[in-house]
């Protein structure tokens, strides 16, 4: 059973920074594809950044990009976003995510093409 757990998640000001990890568990294969998709209450999921395995390739949001960095520790199963510069169009939860077997490159996947994803971690940013 796959289970993805998020963290680090909090309230900062404009301009600051945090740090999202997420531990991967229930699954040997890592063949696919891991990324962030974010959700804030009346507006549509939106998919954040996606790292493919192998970690070499990465792709992100318009929005995002610039200010946040996706990175994994595949010996660790661990997932993180770096984000830096928030805003206050940031504040959402943030979703882990994972799909297995191929992935699309080049683009950010949305959550309906993940396979799984936890149960996401509180992002506020006030002005």
């Amino acid at each position: 059973q796959v289970q993805l757990e998020a963290s680090g998640g909090g309230s900062v000001q404009t301009g600051g920074s945090l740090r999202l990890s997420c531990v991967a568990s229930g699954y040997s294969n890592s063949a696919g594809c891991m990324g962030w998709f974010r959700q804030t209450p009346g507006k549509e999921r939106e998919g954040v950044a996606t790292i493919y395995s192998g970690g070499s390739l990465t792709s992100y949001a318009d929005p995002v990009k610039g200010r946040f960095t996706i990175s994994q520790d595949s010996a660790k199963k661990t997932l993180y976003l770096q984000m830096d510069s928030l805003k206050p169009e940031d504040t959402a939860m943030y979703y882990c995510a994972r799909k297995r077997g191929g992935c699309e490159r080049g683009r950010v996947l949305q959550w309906f093409e993940y396979n799984y994803w936890g149960q996401g971690t509180q992002v506020t940013v006030s002005s």
